[in-house]
């Protein structure tokens, strides 16, 4: 039997790496270039043959090993546990690491006449179009203001977003988690719905809330507090309203996953110690569920800020985030190297949030463990 298995795994990899060899010369040559493709493609060929070959003895001796271990032959299944990872290790920086070098390498070429990029001839004008631009008439180098002001939108947007989503998600978490078992699970089920609905459905769908004639206006024209409706499409309201609709669910979830853990027993100890609500909320539940606040956090606002389909949808393409702007030099600006420049500023921003919350997870865990 395990050899049987062995020998599927390696055919299969194996017909893998054949598709990949097929595919190989016409994506090198689409992105590089004839004349870079002419001078790499057997290099690069060659290197993908050897690192294919590479996992498929790595991959099937580690799936050997194993199996074996779970046979109940062999004496570390730490090591040969993580053997395993090897290919999902190889291919992670092939394609995702390697994705990002070649958005790095455009970002530091010069643009093409009529799109692209002229390869291999490398210039800072894409980074330094970020932030600043210089006058047609006297060559003067002053502020990109646009730029400035779309990367303002995306981050106050997107933590704006956040702060509403954490307001009303938190007390639904909390309702969700002190329910009983049946109730609960249904509760839960109901969450992930729009989860099954397109995010362009969902969008659009916001238009019918949000527009001159939508539900909202109606309702406020018909109770009298307003004579004429509100203009809220097309505005930085619109997109937040969307935002929020569309990523309450991410913030919901993870914060119902550690209430689901409090111990209410600390809760009434709180109301035992004559701590009113608001000190047990403070003191006790939200210290116990800071992860999930942290978790839900971070998964909101990293889609938040690259949003594309909720700012073009409902900002009207006037009212731009960073999403948009990536989209508009890639198309109609035909500005690779500023196109790509963004893409990377936009990656540096979400690692930075990745990294606080990395840090902010250790704290915790050290916390816990003295």
């Amino acid at each position: 039997t395990i050899l049987l298995i062995i020998a599927a795994f390696r055919s299969m990899l194996a017909q893998s790496n054949a598709y990949l060899l097929q595919a190989f010369p016409g994506v090198v040559l689409a992105v590089l270039g004839p004349q870079a493709a002419a001078l790499l493609l057997p290099l690069l060929a060659a290197a993908l043959t050897d690192l294919a070959q590479a996992i498929v003895a790595s991959a099937t001796s580690d799936l050997a090993a194993s199996i074996r271990l779970l046979a109940g032959v062999g004496s570390n299944p730490i090591y040969e546990g993580l053997g395993l990872l090897a290919p999902l290790v190889a291919a992670s920086l092939l394609f995702g690491l390697g994705m990002v070098f070649v958005v790095l390498l455009f970002s530091l070429m010069v643009k093409g006449d009529y799109g692209d990029v002229k390869y291999w001839q490398f210039s800072g004008d894409g980074w330094f179009s970020v932030f600043f631009e210089r006058d047609i008439f006297d060559d003067s180098v002053g502020l990109a203001q646009a730029h400035v002001e779309i990367l303002w939108r995306s981050v106050k947007l997107s933590l704006i977003t956040t702060l509403l989503t954490l307001l009303i998600g938190f007390p639904t978490a909390y309702y969700i988690s002190i329910q009983p078992p049946k109730k609960r699970d249904l509760l839960v089920f109901m969450i992930t719905i729009p989860f099954w609905t397109n995010i362009l459905i969902r969008t659009f769908a916001m238009q019918e809330v949000i527009r001159n004639e939508g539900v909202i206006n109606t309702l406020l024209v018909w109770s009298g507090l307003i004579d004429k409706p509100i203009q809220i499409m097309y505005t930085d309201w619109a997109i937040f309203f969307g935002m929020v609709y569309v990523y309450l669910p991410l913030m919901v979830l993870p914060l119902y996953a550690s209430m689901e853990k409090i111990d209410f027993r600390l809760v009434e100890a709180g109301y035992d110690l004559y701590a009113g609500r608001f000190q047990v909320l403070r003191r006790v539940i939200i210290p116990l569920v800071k992860p999930g606040i942290v978790a839900g956090s971070i998964l909101v606002f990293i889609p938040s800020l690259g949003a594309y389909v909720t700012p073009r949808v409902l900002g009207g393409g006037k009212n731009l985030m960073l999403g948009n702007l990536i989209d508009l030099q890639f198309g109609q600006g035909k500005n690779w190297p500023l196109g790509a420049a963004l893409s990377i500023t936009l990656l540096i921003i979400v690692t930075v949030a990745l990294l606080v919350y990395v840090r902010n997870a250790s704290q915790q865990g050290s916390g816990h463990g003295h």
